[in-house]
C-alpha cells in the first residue's frame, strides 16, 4: 500500500493567497503616507441651499494676501482649498470667513496629497498628533462637585413647591454641609407630608428618607449615586466638547477623559487658540421663566434694572435641539430655537394660557474669578410678551451683535455643559516644531532600520536577506494598520514605538534562525533544520509577543496622551511583527527549497539535500 507523506516546508495555495492579500491591502493603506498631506480648507454653505461658490473668486481673494493655493475642487457638498504652505491656513481662513460672510462655514482640516486613483480606493494617511502636526492643548477641570450643588438646590425647590401644592403650612426646609435636607413640619400636617415625600423620591429615584422624629423627616441623596452622576457628567461633558470642537470646523480633534475629574483637548493644526477657549471653557445655558410681581429671584437685565423671576422655569436649554443665528424681520440679529418634543408641550402649555404676559430669556455661564473659583453668573437678554401661542420653534432677539447670537447659537446646539469646566492648562505647538519631530523621527527610524537590515545580512546571509525583505514589509504593514485602525494616532512616543518594532520583528526572525543553527549543528539537513526551526521557535515567539502584547493593551487602557500614542503603535507593531516575522518570512523561505517529504521508518534515507537546496546555507 502506497503512503502518501506530508511536505514540509511548503504553504497551501489558499494560505500564500491570504498573505498576498494582507500584505497588498495594508500596502495600499500605507501608500497614501509617502504622498503627505496638505492643509485645505471646507467651505460649505449654512444652510440647506445648494453650495454656489465662484471659485475664481477664492482664488483671487487669497492670491492677493499672498496666500498660494494648490487647487480648488468640488466634492458633494462642500468646495476644498488645498492651500501650499501650511502657515497660511489660519490666515486663510479668516480671510475667507470675512469675505464669504455667514452664508457659509470654512473648516480648517488635512487632505492627502494622493493621486485621484488612490482616493478614489478610500485610502487615507494616518492621523498625526499634536506633537507632529502643531496646534493646541487644553486640559480642563470639571467640577461635578458644582453640578451636584445644583442638582440639590433644584431639589429643594422642588420640595418647597411641592409643599405649597399639597397646602402644608408651616413646614420648614433645612441643609446641612453634606447636602442632607430636613423636613421639619406640623403633626397635624403628618398625611399630607406623606404624600409630599412620595412625589419627591418619584421625581428623584435616588433621594433615601428617614423619619428622624415625630416632626421631622430627613432626606439624603445615595452616596452611589453621586459616583454614578459623576460618571454622567464626565460623558455628557466629553460629547458636548466634541460637538463643540466640530461646529468649529475642527476635523480631527482629540477628546479624552484624564484622571477622574479632567479632560485633555487636542485641536491639531489650530495656531490662534482664542476662538477655541473661549467657546470650548464656556458654560452657557438658557433658562425661560415667567415673571413676577413678587418672591422669586432678582436679575439684573441688560440696562441693569433688576427683574423679579420666578424660582422655576417654564422650561431648560436641555430641550433645544437646534439653534440657527439670522438676521430678523427688522433687521436685527436674533438665534432661531427649535425644541424637542417634550420641550414643545412644555412651551405650548405655557404660552397657550398667558398670551399678553411677559416671558424672560435667562442667560447663565459660569466665569472664574481671580482666586481661580468658577462662579455662576446669569444675565436677562430678552424680556418679550408673548402675542401668540408658541410651539417648538421660536426666535431669542435682544442680543448685542451678530457675533454674539452666532456664539449663542453654536453653544445652544452643542448643548450646555453639565458641569462647569475651567482650563488648567495650556500649551501651544507650533507646526514647524512639529514637522521637525517628524524629520527626526523618520531620521531615527531609517538609521536603526538600517543598522538591523546590514547586521542581518552579514550575519545570516541568504536568510537574512529574507528577513530584511520580511522587515521591510513589517513596517509597510504598521503604517497600514496605523492609517486603517479606526481612532489611531501617530504621536511622537509613536514614533519610537515604531523604533522599537523593528528590533523586536528582527527578534522573531533571530530566535527562528537560531533555532535553525542549533538543528543543523545535530546533523539535520537544511531542510528539516528549517523546518523544526520554525516549529520549535513559534511556542518561544508567541509567549514573548502574548506577554508584550498584554503590556500594550494596560498602558492603552490607563494611559493618557503620549503613553497612549505609544501603546497604540506598540501594540499594533506587536501583531504585524508577528505576521511577517513568521508567516511572510517561512512563505519566502518555502520559495527557495525543494519541497520534501518528512522522512519515516520506511523511508529513512532521505535526509540530504539536493544541489539545487544545498545553496541555502546558514553560517555559525
Amino acid at each position: 500500500m502506497k503512503k502518501t507523506h506530508k511536505m514540509i516546508n511548503h504553504y497551501s495555495k489558499w494560505q500564500y493567497l491570504v498573505i498576498l492579500f494582507t500584505v497588498v491591502i495594508l500596502g495600499l493603506n500605507a501608500l497614501p503616507n509617502w504622498f503627505g498631506e496638505k492643509a485645505a480648507l471646507h467651505i460649505q454653505a449654512t444652510s440647506n441651499q445648494p453650495l454656489i461658490l465662484d471659485s475664481a473668486k477664492v482664488y483671487n481673494t487669497l492670491s492677493q494676501q499672498g496666500i498660494n493655493v494648490d487647487l480648488i475642487e468640488q466634492q458633494n457638498d462642500k468646495n476644498i482649498v488645498l492651500l501650499h504652505d501650511k502657515m497660511q491656513q489660519q490666515q486663510a481662513r479668516n480671510l475667507l470667513e470675512s469675505t464669504l460672510g455667514e452664508g457659509y462655514s470654512v473648516a480648517m482640516a488635512m487632505e492627502s496629497a494622493s493621486p485621484s486613483w488612490l482616493k478614489k480606493l478610500g485610502v487615507s494617511p494616518m492621523q498625526l498628533g499634536l506633537d507632529l502636526r502643531g496646534g493646541v492643548q487644553f486640559v480642563m477641570n470639571v467640577d461635578t462637585q458644582a453640578a451636584l450643588v445644583e442638582r440639590e438646590v433644584k431639589i429643594q425647590q422642588d420640595l418647597t413647591e411641592l409643599l405649597k401644592e399639597f397646602k402644608v403650612y408651616g413646614a420648614k426646609v433645612t441643609t446641612t454641609k453634606d447636602a442632607a435636607m430636613t423636613l421639619h413640619f406640623a403633626s397635624q400636617t403628618a398625611p399630607q407630608v406623606t404624600q409630599v415625600v412620595k412625589q419627591l423620591t418619584e421625581l428623584y429615584p435616588e433621594l433615601s428618607t428617614n423619619k428622624s422624629g415625630v416632626q421631622s423627616i430627613s432626606i439624603t441623596t445615595n452616596q452611589q449615586f453621586a459616583e454614578t452622576y459623576h460618571q454622567s457628567l464626565m460623558r455628557q461633558n466629553i460629547k458636548t466638547m466634541r460637538d463643540r470642537i466640530e461646529a468649529l470646523g475642527i476635523t480631527e480633534a482629540v477628546v479624552q477623559r484624564q484622571g477622574t475629574h479632567f479632560i485633555r483637548i487636542e485641536l491639531p493644526g489650530v495656531q490662534d487658540p482664542s476662538q477655541a477657549r473661549r467657546i470650548i471653557g464656556a458654560t452657557a445655558s438658557l433658562d425661560f421663566y415667567p415673571l413676577q410681581s413678587q418672591g422669586g429671584k432678582l436679575y439684573k437685565d441688560k440696562n441693569g434694572e433688576a427683574i423679579r423671576l420666578a424660582s422655576t422655569p417654564i422650561m431648560s436649554g436641555s430641550h433645544i435641539t437646534d439653534a440657527r443665528s439670522q438676521y430678523g424681520e427688522m433687521g436685527m440679529p436674533e438665534v432661531f430655537i427649535t425644541l424637542d418634543s417634550a420641550g414643545g408641550k412644555l412651551m405650548s402649555d405655557f404660552t397657550q394660557h398667558n398670551i399678553g404676559k411677559p416671558m424672560a430669556t435667562l442667560f447663565s455661564e459660569y466665569q472664574q474669578n481671580a482666586q481661580g473659583t468658577l462662579q455662576k453668573e446669569s444675565k436677562i437678554i430678552s424680556v418679550a410678551t408673548i402675542q401668540a401661542h408658541l410651539g417648538a420653534r421660536f426666535t431669542i432677539t435682544g442680543m448685542e451683535n451678530v457675533k454674539a447670537t452666532q456664539e449663542l447659537a453654536m453653544l445652544l446646539k452643542a448643548g450646555s455643559l453639565t458641569a462647569p469646566v475651567s482650563i488648567v492648562e495650556e500649551r501651544t505647538l507650533g507646526p514647524s516644531l512639529g514637522e521637525q519631530n517628524i524629520n527626526n523621527g523618520m531620521a531615527a527610524i531609517a538609521l536603526g532600520l538600517a543598522m538591523m537590515l546590514v547586521f542581518m545580512a552579514l550575519w545570516y546571509r541568504k536568510l537574512g536577506l529574507i528577513a530584511n525583505v520580511a522587515l521591510l514589509l513589517n513596517l509597510v504593514c504598521l503604517v497600514g494598520l496605523l492609517s486603517l485602525v479606526p481612532g489611531a494616532v501617530l504621536t511622537l512616543p509613536g514614533i519610537a514605538g515604531l523604533v522599537l518594532t523593528i528590533g523586536m520583528a528582527v527578534d522573531t526572525n533571530v530566535l527562528i534562525f537560531e533555532r535553525i543553527k542549533e538543528e543543523l549543528s545535530r546533523g539535520k539537513s537544511v531542510a528539516l533544520a528549517i523546518h523544526h526551526g520554525y516549529k520549535n521557535a513559534l511556542s518561544t515567539i508567541i509567549d514573548a509577543n502574548i506577554t508584550s502584547l498584554i503590556i500594550a493593551i494596560i498602558l492603552f487602557s490607563v494611559g493618557y496622551g503620549s503613553i497612549k500614542g505609544f501603546a497604540i503603535t506598540l501594540g499594533l507593531g506587536i501583531l504585524t511583527s508577528m505576521f511577517t516575522g513568521i508567516y511572510v518570512s517561512r512563505a519566502l523561505v518555502n520559495a527557495f527549497i525543494r519541497q520534501l517529504p518528512i522522512p519515516t521508518k520506511a523511508n529513512k534515507s532521505i535526509t540530504s539535500m539536493t544541489p539545487a537546496e544545498s545553496t541555502l546555507q546558514v553560517t555559525q
